[in-house]
Parts: structure tokens; sequence; C-alpha cells
């Protein structure tokens, strides 16, 4: 087997179709100082069937020890887009964090032990071409009923950027829900396509864009339904700008096959396992040898 190297905290690993990019030392040393070498691991890094409340149980006695551990697992985000929801969704509670909320921290460390070494594939296929998923959860939030919005983009077959984020405004349906999603991940791609043209990469437009929401494709495509669209947001239109600019075509793909559902919300162990293979998210194999630096030339 070849060599680790390391940029900027993180390992890549040749694997056979190319490298992965993981963070599995930082995640042993998290592990190290605050996981319990008692407890067992577990699939999936909150429990789907627990919804958590800012106002629900005793407070916490120590939030400092919360808010370290939460900081921890955002950096290991980078490479790690299965804890992308875990960290979206825990961090609301920063302030006042309570019992419960640091047991959920204590899962997603469990989740952590049985998957440390988890890492981003970066393939050696050289299609130029980008391709994107995004997704909503409607009204997630029991406590503000606020969406949560994901999105991934795909450069050729490496995941490349992904999102979770809970939306800043009350949705008042699915559609308006999905249509706020569709927005952000449209305003990542513009910027991403504006950076592949000054690599001189061919251009790659339009960009296939896919969402499971029929009717969110519905008023981005005919200017008519804007009409009973009012109470979206202007900046929502954004998209439609850019479908008729050409920059993406929008497609509709089924529930089942949306990869961004990951980012939205807590999944079974299985269909969190499912996607994560569909997302490049792989485990290298045990290296033997040395571990060198990687030098960039900028």
């Amino acid at each position: 087997m070849g060599t680790a190297r390391y940029f900027l905290g993180m390992e890549i690993l040749p694997i056979t179709g190319g490298l992965v990019l993981t963070q599995r030392k930082f995640a042993k040393e998290l592990l190290a100082e605050f996981g319990d070498p008692e407890a067992t691991s577990v699939v999936c890094p909150l429990d789907s069937t627990h919804k958590l409340a800012a106002d629900q149980g005793d407070f916490f006695e120590n939030p400092s020890l919360y808010r370290k551990i939460v900081g921890k697992l955002n950096f290991l985000t980078n490479t790690r887009p299965d804890l992308a929801f875990a960290f979206q969704h825990l961090s609301q509670f920063m302030q006042h964090p309570r019992v419960p909320h640091f047991q959920a921290v204590q899962h997603v460390l469990r989740y952590l032990k049985g998957q440390p070494d988890l890492g981003i594939l970066l393939s050696k296929d050289s299609q130029f071409t980008l391709e994107a998923y995004c997704h909503s959860d409607w009204a997630d939030c029991p406590h503000t009923r606020r969406s949560v919005s994901g999105y991934v983009i795909f450069f050729g077959a490496t995941l490349v950027s992904w999102k979770s984020k809970k939306q800043g405004t009350v949705s008042l349906s699915s559609a308006e829900a999905e249509y706020r999603s569709l927005r952000r991940l449209v305003a990542e791609l513009a910027w991403l396509s504006r950076l592949l043209s000054e690599f001189s990469i061919p251009d790659i437009t339009p960009i296939p864009v896919k969402c499971d929401s029929q009717a969110a494709i519905y008023i981005a495509r005919n200017p008519v339904f804007h009409e009973r669209t009012k109470h979206i947001e202007l900046d929502c239109h954004f998209v439609q700008e850019k479908l008729l600019a050409g920059l993406i075509s929008l497609k509709h793909v089924h529930t089942k096959a949306q990869l961004a559902d990951i980012l939205t919300k807590p999944l079974p162990g299985s269909t969190h396992h499912q996607l994560l293979s569909k997302l490049g998210v792989h485990r290298p194999p045990n290296l033997r040898g040395g571990v060198g630096n990687i030098s960039l030339s900028l």
C-alpha cells in the first residue's frame, strides 16, 4: 500500500480509484479526550426516533464541555458530511444545553467510535461536470417550526460541497421550504461555475439540479405561478433567473434517490449508510509504511 500524507491536519490516503481525504487522527484524539471507552458504538449519529427540544430536560451542569465537543465536531464536518446535520442540530442548544442535548452529543461520539476513519473519496475520474441535489425537511424544528435545508454538489464523481442549515424564516408550505433550499444551492453553483471558468474549464452549464419537489420545480419554470407565491421572499426568485439564464436545469428525483436527505434529518442506520456510499464517503484501507508530508505550490 502507499503512504499517508498530511495537509492542514487531514490525511490523504491512496485507495483503488483515487484518494481518501480523512480526519481520522483528529477523530481518535477527540474520542480519547471525551469518549467513553466502555460505550458501545451505534450505526447513526442521532437517534431518528427522538426529537430534541430547547426547553425539555434539566440544564446540563457543564455547558462549556458541551460547547467544546460540539465545536470540535464542527471541524470534523470538513470531511464528514455524515456529521453535518448532527452538528447543525446540536449547535442550536449551545447557549443553554440540557441533559438530553448532552446525551445526544454522547450518541454522536458513540457513532464516531465505530466510524472514526471515514473520509471523502477524491475520484481519479477526469469528468469536468457539476451535479447537485437539494432537499428540505419542512417545519422540522418543533420549537420554531422552521425547516432545514440541505444540498450536495458533485464535481465529476467527487463530492465537493455540502450544507445543512436551518432556514431563517418559517415556510408556509413544503414547496416554499424546497424553493428556499433551491435558492441556497443555486447561489453556491453560481459561485462554483465562476470559479471553474477562471481555471479555464470548458463551460459546464446547464448544471443538473435534482429536487424531489414537483411544486418547487413548477414555480421556478412557470412565471404565472409567481402571482400565487408573493409571500415567498423576492430573493427566492433568483432560482428562476438562473434557470432562464441557462446556469441550471431542474430535474425531479424520487425521494428514495434524494442524496441530500442525509443533511436534513436523522435517518435509520441502513438508510444512512446507503446514502453515505452513494455520496462517496469511504473507509480507507489499513496502510503500511511511513507517513510523509504533502507540499503544495500556489
